[in-house]
């Protein structure tokens, strides 16, 4: 009979292996969106708006979530889910219009904003018992995930692969290993039952009781952790959205190399949520994402500053590098907030952050065609900024514990 520790450490994999799963299959369709908007001969605007589509499913699906994870498990959830997202992306690689391109984009928007709030949720109780910060790890698994399917996707293009083809072939293969993982991820109810435990001194956030509603103070720190979330989002969205744009069209680099920007965001980013769960483990939430807003805003501004193809990747290197802790920590925050019932805390938040992915497009491709997509991007170092303003409310240092 598998021990407890030997389950909860194939747990830990299986939870991984969905978060690469989910990284590789949005990230194989970035490298595509040069070609799209050229095929459909869109402007920035046009193109702006009809990525905002995504967001916007996120928004209709999102908070669907909470109750899905209760009635049918994260882990169900999580799978279905990333099957469903790759029919997102495969009817992208379909699409022959600027309305069919914002409707696959819509669905692989609803069907990643549910499964990332799964797999969130499976990955937070697996963090539970493990007692200690493991949940940028699985963050940074994502980035390799998005590494990985930037590359494929990069390799396609520079192949000739056609889009159906090369985002078929991926999708199915990313949903042929999440359905392999399935078996060992944890069973049982999702609310584990749990001993009331003390934050560290400072905390903004304890973890006391999931009943007698949020306080008011609670909900103050729920939409400061919000504005922590879209602060990461913004950064995310410059590089998946318009990193390759800007390189291609406004610096003159070729299409293989426009790919590297949102290649350098997440590479970068993983490398920082590798080193995350111990940095945040000897230092606090606090004080790691203040540092990275620092990074994020010093770096891109000066790449903006003094723009290169080599000084644009780097900023988006630094910017990628900066933020690589702000999700997982809110989300930390969120999941951890007294009176709500299991799962609505991390739902909320994630459905609200994506307000993020849903004003960025839009508002960056308007401010691209009145002026240059150059100042468009200053989105990114002014998120580097909100991170400094509101990172107040995460943890800080943790006394250190026994058996920890």
């Amino acid at each position: 009979m598998t021990s407890p520790d030997q389950t909860l450490r194939r747990a830990r994999v299986a939870v991984a292996v969905l978060f690469l799963t989910n990284g590789a299959i949005f990230a194989n369709v970035l490298p595509r969106y040069p070609g799209v908007k050229d095929d459909l001969d869109l402007t920035n605007a046009s193109y702006g708006f009809a990525i905002a589509a995504l967001p916007v499913g996120s928004l209709v699906a999102g908070l669907a979530a909470g109750v899905l994870i209760r009635r049918f498990r994260s882990s169900r959830v999580a799978v279905v889910g990333t099957i469903l997202t790759g029919v997102g992306a495969f009817a992208i690689g379909l699409a022959p219009t600027l309305a069919s391109f914002a409707a696959a984009l819509f669905l692989l928007g609803a069907m990643d904003a549910i499964t990332d709030v799964a797999q969130n949720a499976h990955g937070l109780r697996v963090q539970r018992r493990y007692g200690r910060s493991i949940l940028n790890s699985f963050h940074a698994v994502w980035s390799a995930g998005a590494v990985l399917g930037g590359l494929m996707g990069a390799g396609a293009v520079a192949l000739g692969l056609s889009r159906a083809v090369h985002l078929g072939l991926s999708s199915a293969l990313f949903a042929l290993v999440a359905v392999a993982a399935f078996p060992f991820l944890l069973r049982g109810p999702e609310a584990d039952p749990l001993e009331p435990t003390e934050a560290g001194a400072g905390s903004a956030v304890r973890r006391l009781s999931r009943g007698g509603g949020p306080t008011p103070r609670t909900l103050l720190v729920l939409g400061a952790l919000v504005l922590l979330g879209i602060a990461g989002a913004l950064v995310e969205d410059a590089g998946s959205t318009w990193a390759a744009v800007y390189l291609s069209d406004s610096l003159g680099a070729a299409g293989s190399i426009a790919a590297f920007g949102y290649v350098a965001l997440v590479g970068a980013q993983f490398v920082g949520r590798v080193l995350g769960d111990r940095l945040v483990d000897r230092f606090g939430q606090r004080a790691v994402v203040r540092v990275g807003g620092l990074i994020t805003a010093v770096g891109m501004g000066a790449a903006l500053a003094l723009p290169t193809v080599p000084g644009t990747i780097a900023g988006f290197a630094a910017a990628g590098f900066g933020v690589a802790t702000v999700i997982p920590a809110a989300m930390h925050g969120a999941d951890e907030l007294p009176g709500f019932k299991p799962g609505t805390g991390l739902t909320l938040l994630t459905w609200l952050m994506r307000i993020g992915f849903l004003v960025s497009p839009p508002i960056v491709g308007l401010v691209a065609d009145a002026t240059s997509l150059r100042v468009g991007l200053l989105v990114v170092p002014l998120a580097g900024i909100t991170m400094l303003a509101f990172a107040g409310v995460l943890e800080g240092r943790r006394r250190p514990q026994s058996g920890s």
